[in-house]
């Protein structure tokens, strides 16, 4: 005798689902399950038909069930269990019921794939979300899932249509450039040669407080293309930014003046101790070669030490100080290379700062050490400086950085390597711009 209390899973199940098989492949919506035969040691053959009997005409909107055939569509869709499905949709054509209507027959139509489709919504979205997410190459995601180079391309520019909505408005924006291609000399009417040096200007979220993200791309690096990106916004988009970061880019400067009257202009720090560094690096290299006529090499100390002309001296050790100061002695009878050592450090003392007094104070000190090391390359670079104090002053004030810029040009980077180039722009853009969509959500991409 069986348990009255007793179960039957079997039962159970049906009395849960109208159709377990269509639950099991994911069609329980739309469809039902026909049936299932197995086709492979990996592998099943699905065939499955809509549940509604009945749909509206395309062109009179009558609805209509009479059937006048119900032929067999073959539909590419997802794996499931762990097993490829060939899925067969039992498609009915349906008669046109009113008279008048010129349409005398249709199919049904379903959400699940688009008409005249043969490829399932869902196998779609994977696709596309499959490329963006991993940064596979287009061909790689299309061979793993069966569909064509074309097909999983479309269904990624369908899917970034979604994923990339409006801009958020920001009070500090960032903006920096990276290189789209390589620089190649094009022959123009087989007589003139024009050198084409393609780059991306790319504009992020950098307000402090809050995730960020990528906000936009633009093609090239001049002031007309911050001009043109920033037009195409919205007036509240505009009307909210107070402070634009840049690296010291006079072009960058001019476009935001004429896009942005009257916002405040940044000049990231990163950047100033970049060319400090620089600076070091050329002093140094000229020093070596008036002393030796030649470049350093091994032999040298102060080459051996080079990387530690770069280091912030608060980051130094007491055994690296003792390296960097005995190089000084043996390999700088000049002092030229020690006195721009000296500039670099009293520019990234300035550059520390935040307090108004004190920043007045490290700037004094900063003029008079490369005043006093009487170096073409500290001139210049006290020059720079001096040419793009207000836009520093901002940045020490309000504590702006454009560093969040630079991380997401290394996620454009590592996109570029991947796809190993690309030489179309609007695919460019549409791989980075979907790839950081779906990978950061903190924020909106457009």
């Amino acid at each position: 005798m069986t348990d009255a209390t007793s179960t039957d899973p079997t039962q159970m199940l049906s009395g849960m689902l109208s159709d377990p098989a269509a639950t099991l492949f994911g069609l329980e919506d739309e469809f039902s399950v026909l049936s299932v035969q197995r086709t492979a040691p990996a592998a099943v053959s699905v065939v499955v038909e809509q549940m509604a009997r009945e749909g509206p005409c395309p062109d009179c909107g009558v609805l209509s069930s009479v059937i006048k055939d119900r032929p067999l569509r073959r539909v590419k869709d997802l794996p499931a269990c762990g097993q490829a499905v060939e899925l067969w949709w039992r498609k009915r054509r349906l008669v046109c019921s009113e008279t008048l209507c010129p349409r005398r027959s249709f199919t049904q139509t379903a959400e699940a794939v688009r008409p005249r489709a043969r490829v399932s919504e869902r196998l779609r979205d994977k696709v596309a979300s499959a490329i963006a997410t991993s940064n596979r190459s287009v061909s790689d995601v299309a061979g793993e899932y069966g569909v064509s180079w074309p097909t999983a391309h479309k269904a990624l520019v369908v899917a970034a249509a979604r994923w990339l909505p409006e801009p958020e408005p920001t009070t500090v924006l960032g903006i920096d450039e990276t290189r789209f291609r390589s620089v190649r000399w094009i022959l123009d009417d087989g007589v003139t040669w024009r050198r084409s040096d393609p780059w991306l200007t790319s504009f992020v979220d950098c307000t402090p407080g809050r995730p960020g993200g990528l906000l936009g791309l633009a093609p090239g690096r001049t002031g007309a293309c911050v001009r043109d990106w920033l037009g195409v916004q919205s007036d509240a988009f505009r009307r909210e930014i107070a402070i634009v970061v840049i690296d010291p880019s006079a072009p960058y400067a001019s476009g935001i003046r004429a896009a942005l009257p009257g916002v405040k202009i940044a000049v990231d720090k990163w950047h100033l101790v970049a060319l400090a560094n620089a600076m070091v690096t050329e002093v140094r290299q000229r020093v070596t070669r008036t002393l030796l006529g030649r470049r350093g090499t091994t032999r040298d100390l102060i080459w051996l030490n080079r990387r530690l002309l770069l280091t912030g001296a608060e980051h130094l050790s007491a055994k690296q100080r003792t390296r960097l100061w005995r190089s000084f002695d043996l390999c700088d009878p000049t002092k030229e290379v020690q006195a721009a050592w000296a500039v670099k450090e009293r520019l990234r003392l300035l550059l520390a700062e935040s307090e108004p007094s004190r920043i007045r104070r490290r700037l004094a000190d900063f003029y008079e050490a490369a005043v006093d090391a009487h170096l073409p390359e500290a001139t210049r670079l006290a020059g720079t400086i001096s040419t793009w104090w207000p836009a520093v002053l901002v940045a020490l004030t309000h504590a702006v950085t454009n560093a969040r810029t630079e991380g997401f040009n290394r996620i454009i980077k590592q996109t570029k390597r991947v796809g190993c180039g690309y030489r179309n722009m609007n695919n460019y853009q549409r791989r980075i711009l979907s790839h950081i969509a779906l990978t950061r959500p903190q924020t909106s991409a457009a």
